[in-house]
């Protein structure tokens, strides 16, 4: 009796000890499988890559493929060029045929990353709105790519943590179990640091961060797109030669005096208001010292003697060189309206706007038209 006394618990301790050493053997067998696959990661395996990150996935609303993949390939590469990880914990159900691995990954600040996406692609759109083109050009998914290219490329990341936990399942094989990662979009999603939900995210910029795109984008904008952009052309309602070299002249006055400081937000569901500091080109000046020659123009003799259409001809001429000399700037607070349309937020008719605060008093011609100086 004394002998049955003892050996139920030795055979509970060799229970626990038998249990306990495949539970064990499990573990090592996954973490050597989660470190084959991860080290393929870190030495920029271009299959693994493709294995547990779709390219389609950071863009999904792009439903196009594209057969060139070589952007792709080197922007994962540069990616995850200083990518790391640590396996905290590795947790084996008891049945033995699901497990878990707990993970801290060292990746690329993606959040940084897809600021400067954001900025990138809102400054393309802009530029090709500029040019002329937004009608004819749309971004595809190469397009993308080589913004992110360039952005990795171009400039320095910090390297930053995230914890996150994998899925992992057995098949049998003979008496062994042959572990596999589960692979899902949670998992890709945690393996490029959380890129693929911040390029979704239609608040990774904010309203002041957009503004801020917008009147940066200006400033870098020769003569002629910053005329296509603000729609200059509204100032000319004909293709009148003098109009049209109002227009420019204006547009020369912009492009030499803009500059902005950007103020607060105040946000109301999808809605928002950014106040603004504008500075450019002084339009009262302008009109001011424009209609004083204008005015000792028309009491002369010669403006009697020119007719109705050299008196049109001499005040357009009058006014560009009034512009031409003018070097008098002025600021002004404006509060520009902005719309989030669940993708981002944007400046809805932003070339109207902009152009109602840039030119000011003279948005419309201060000139009559001959036919009205008749009347």
């Amino acid at each position: 009796m004394k002998s049955a006394k003892y050996l139920l618990p030795l055979l509970l301790l060799f229970s626990t000890l038998f249990l306990c050493g495949c539970t064990s053997k499990e573990e090592k067998k996954i973490d050597e499988v989660v470190k084959r696959e991860l080290d393929l990661l870190k030495n920029l395996d271009s299959d693994t890559t493709q294995k547990y990150i779709s390219y389609q996935e950071l863009f999904p609303e792009e439903a196009e493929d594209t057969t060139d993949t070589s952007d792709i390939e080197e922007v994962f590469s540069l990616f995850f060029q200083d990518f790391d990880y640590k396996i905290l914990d590795v947790h084996v159900d008891k049945d033995k045929e699901s497990a878990t691995a707990d993970l801290r990954l060292f990746t690329l600040d993606a959040h940084a990353l897809a600021e400067d996406f954001s900025k990138a692609q809102l400054k393309q759109e802009i530029s090709l709105a500029a040019a002329d083109q937004s009608d004819d050009q749309t971004f595809s998914l190469e397009d993308r790519y080589r913004i992110l290219r360039e952005l990795l490329s171009t400039n320095d990341y910090q390297t930053v943590e995230r914890n996150c936990t994998i899925t992992l399942t057995a098949t049998k094989e003979d008496t062994e179990n042959n572990w596999e990662i589960r692979r899902n979009n949670t998992l890709e999603n945690d393996l490029v640091g959380g890129l693929m939900n911040y390029l979704t995210d239609p608040d990774i910029l904010s309203p002041e961060d957009t503004l801020t795109v917008y009147f940066d984008t200006l400033k870098d904008m020769s003569t002629e797109e910053l005329g296509n952009y603000l729609n200059a052309d509204s100032i000319v309602s004909s293709g009148d030669s003098e109009k049209i070299q109002l227009a420019d002249a204006l547009v020369s006055q912009v492009h030499s005096s803009f500059d902005y400081s950007v103020g607060e937000a105040t946000v109301s569901g999808y809605h928002a208001t950014v106040s603004a500091s504008i500075t450019t080109f002084d339009s009262d000046a302008i009109l001011k010292n424009y209609n004083k020659d204008l005015d000792t123009y028309l009491s002369s003799v010669d403006a009697v003697i020119d007719g109705a259409q050299k008196r049109y001809e001499k005040s357009y001429s009058m006014l560009l060189d009034v512009i031409d000399k003018n070097t008098a700037t002025k600021t002004v607070e404006t509060a520009f309206p902005l719309l989030n349309d669940g993708a981002s937020w944007k400046l809805e008719d932003a070339g109207t706007v902009f152009g109602q605060a840039l030119f000011g008093g003279l948005s419309s011609s201060p000139v009559e038209d001959a036919a009205d100086s008749d009347n």
